[in-house]
């Protein structure tokens, strides 16, 4: 199992997911998905092969798993507060947010400690916090997680990865509180939005257009990738793209032009230019 690739191609998807659904819910719920399977995919494989080392499985556990894991917990957090979150009332939306980050605000406090060995990078615990045979003399000390799989479970991992995607949880809450303030449930009053063109050519069309678009340097200067432009041209262009990074692939390995899309561009633009010129 090459777990760097694993873990990339689940980010790619992951920011994939975030600018094709807008709806949190809708988002959050493939995210969780997602991350499930990727999770399930990590168990499967140590269980058929033994760690090498300790610092072998002291790495996976502390970096490799954590990536799937903080994901994981940040959008089954996301879930379950916007589930609950109150739909009509701005007051109660405030309230609402505010009880949330309190709740979060205790957990650090609670586990202060752990927080203070994970931020100054301290590695001295790692063994204790981070290998499978610590479960027994090293007990678990957060009362949300009442089964872990001894397999699949260190004494801290579970709590490493909700101290991390807390951090994250944070960010997601101010900015959830800063839209409410804006307006009710985060639309501005009054707004308007641009009437959008309809796409009439095919989503490998697009793909193609929007990596020739970046490959020139537009999002450049904002240091926006693929998916931050696409996001920008959805909001001119009617559509919504699947599986960008894939159809790249695709596109990649046509056996004959990989340009195709932008071929028919020139080419009719240059019948265009021949015809005005009659």
């Amino acid at each position: 199992m090459n777990s760097q690739i694993l873990s990339k191609n689940l980010l790619q998807d992951l920011d994939e997911i975030k600018f094709q659904y807008e709806n949190i819910l809708e988002r959050a719920y493939r995210s969780i998905k997602l991350c499930r399977k990727v999770l399930s995919t990590y168990k499967k494989e140590i269980l058929n092969n033994e760690f090498k080392t300790t610092k072998e499985e002291i790495e996976f556990f502390k970096e490799i798993k954590q990536i799937p894991l903080i994901k994981l917990i940040y959008f089954s957090e996301i879930h379950s507060f916007e589930i609950q979150f109150p739909k009509g009332d701005k007051h109660s939306q405030l309230k609402s947010i505010k009880k949330k980050i309190n709740k979060v605000n205790r957990f650090f406090l609670y586990n202060m400690d752990f927080g203070c060995y994970v931020n100054s990078g301290a590695t001295h615990f790692d063994e204790e916090y981070y290998t499978r045979d610590s479960m027994e003399t090293f007990h678990i000390t957060t009362s949300k997680f009442y089964f872990q799989d001894p397999e699949f479970c260190t004494p801290r991992d579970m709590l490493l990865g909700k101290y991390k995607a807390y951090d994250f949880l944070v960010t997601y809450l101010d900015e959830k509180k800063h839209k409410v303030r804006k307006g009710l449930n985060g639309k501005l009053n009054g707004f308007k939005p641009i009437e959008k063109i309809d796409w009439p050519f095919s989503n490998t069309d697009y793909v193609e257009l929007v990596y020739a678009l970046c490959a020139k340097g537009l999002g450049k200067q904002e240091n926006q990738g693929i998916m931050q432009v696409s996001k920008k041209l959805q909001q001119l262009f009617n559509i919504e793209p699947k599986d960008i990074y894939k159809t790249y692939h695709d596109i990649k390995n046509r056996k004959n032009s990989r340009t195709l899309f932008l071929d028919e561009l020139s080419t009719s633009l240059l019948i265009e230019m021949d015809k005005s010129e009659e």
